[in-house]
């Protein structure tokens, strides 16, 4: 067997490791994707990452393992634990870039609110925030390690499904300002119940207190107040003790508002009618987005970014990635797609919002809210008692969820979204309005073809 400078388990250590990272400073997790500046760290998933070891090296310079049976270049780097190191890495690397970095959690809005921020706080400085949804114990640490000493500001993403995890995420991380969208009913499964939820949540609280960070804080929600904020706290929200006070102005389909710094502008109508860098009109479907929005907007004003920049970052945004996108089909029907994930929060939401917005010929496509555990049947039992009450008459649920309680409802009911879409090709829904929303693993995507 082969042995390399750094590819032993007594030899090898962070800041061993760091020195080649800031040579290679690219990280990659799929041997496919990797380059001749990467280190491929050969993460367990649903396989096993040290089998691909061999193939990532011969495209990159380093691969990071912890099985000593695929040891078999001196250019492995043979550690206890991958992901362990993985972690440790992207901490000692945080430490090092000196720039401030803003966590964002929260039920429901933590990526549309991530989304806003960085392109608003973009305006001014050179941001790097986390893409997609990587915002778990591996994503965390793969933004923090694409943050160099070129960007000014970070913006971090952090999710969780069990308590302890955004402790964690905030240990690595090491934010100096922290948004919690807001705490609503997910993962109870991993969680077990909302107060646990509520905990752990409130982690990046509790860490930004005893680090002397501060957060934004929506003062409209009564639960994050609860939680016990750091004692930093810039306030957002309707009211006019807030440093950042916003109103709806519409909400019919696209959300349209007003905020100020003061409540002098907002209280005034005819400063803020002078000043139109002060309403912001978006391509975000419904009301419950204006928190998302006010949040980048508070934030952005307390870095000094202006009014008008504001504005401009905002109203530039176009959702996607079936997060409140609104599409047109060649069959005349418009499709709110809202099928990123779900959960009773988030979907009783989505239908409420749907309810009041100015469309015609309303069709509702549910799907499944799945990782509910032992509140899985009363949940969608809730969901069919919403749909009722809001007075939907075209309806498909799709699910075993939602099938199993189908003595509760009379609406079409499909196991799975295959099913709903092979039913759908043939119905020819046209000039229709349809809501799509389902939790990520029902694949609810695969119904958009047909309709």
């Amino acid at each position: 067997m082969k042995t390399g400078l750094f590819n032993s388990i007594k030899i090898m250590n962070t800041s061993a490791l760091y020195e080649i990272f800031l040579k290679y400073p690219h990280i990659c997790t799929d041997s496919r994707k990797a380059s001749e500046d990467s280190i491929f760290f050969a993460l367990k998933g649903k396989n096993d990452g040290n089998a691909y070891a061999e193939q990532a090296l011969k495209k990159c310079q380093y691969a990071v393992i912890d099985n000593e049976a695929y040891n078999k270049s001196d250019r492995c780097i043979l550690v206890e634990n991958v992901l362990d190191t993985l972690q440790k890495l992207a901490a000692y690397h945080r430490k090092r870039l000196g720039l401030p970095i803003l966590a964002i959690t929260g039920t429901n809005g933590k990526t549309t609110t991530k989304e806003l921020t960085a392109r608003v706080l973009s305006k001014k400085y050179k941001v790097a925030y986390t893409q997609g949804n990587l915002n778990n114990h591996i994503g965390v640490p793969l933004t923090l390690l694409s943050m160099d000493k070129s960007h000014e500001f970070g913006i971090v993403e952090m999710g969780a499904s069990h308590q302890g995890e955004i402790a964690k995420l905030c240990k690595i991380a090491a934010p100096d300002f922290g948004i919690i969208t807001n705490v609503g009913r997910a993962h109870l499964e991993g969680f077990g119940s909302f107060n646990a939820i509520k905990d752990t949540k409130g982690e990046l609280y509790r860490y930004l207190h005893d680090n002397d960070g501060m957060a934004f804080v929506n003062y409209d929600n009564e639960t994050l107040e609860d939680m016990n904020p750091p004692h930093n706290i810039i306030y957002y929200g309707t009211k006019t003790f807030t440093h950042c006070q916003g109103q709806i102005l519409d909400s019919s389909l696209y959300l349209s508002f007003k905020w100020a710094p003061s409540d002098e502008i907002i209280a005034n109508e005819e400063t803020t009618k002078d000043n139109e860098s002060y309403t912001i009109n978006t391509h975000l479907i419904g009301a419950y987005n204006f928190e998302n929005a006010l949040a980048a907007v508070c934030v952005g004003n307390n870095f000094g970014i202006s009014a008008s920049s504001i504005k401009e970052a905002i109203e530039s945004y176009v959702p996607d990635n079936s997060r409140s996108q609104l599409v047109k089909t060649d069959k005349g029907n418009s499709l709110l797609l809202d099928c990123y994930n779900a959960n009773p929060s988030s979907m009783e939401t989505a239908i409420e919002n749907f309810a009041k917005i100015d469309l015609p010929n309303k069709v509702l496509i549910i799907g499944d809210m799945l990782e509910l555990g032992d509140a899985t049947s009363r949940e969608h039992g809730v969901i069919i008692g919403l749909v009722k009450k809001l007075g939907f008459e075209k309806v498909y649920f799709v699910g075993r969820n939602f099938c199993n309680i189908k003595d509760a409802h009379d609406f079409r009911c499909f196991y799975d979204s295959d099913d709903c879409a092979k039913h759908l090709a043939e119905e020819k829904l046209s000039n229709a309005s349809i809501l799509i929303k389902g939790s990520h693993g029902m694949k609810m995507d695969k119904i958009v073809p047909f309709v």
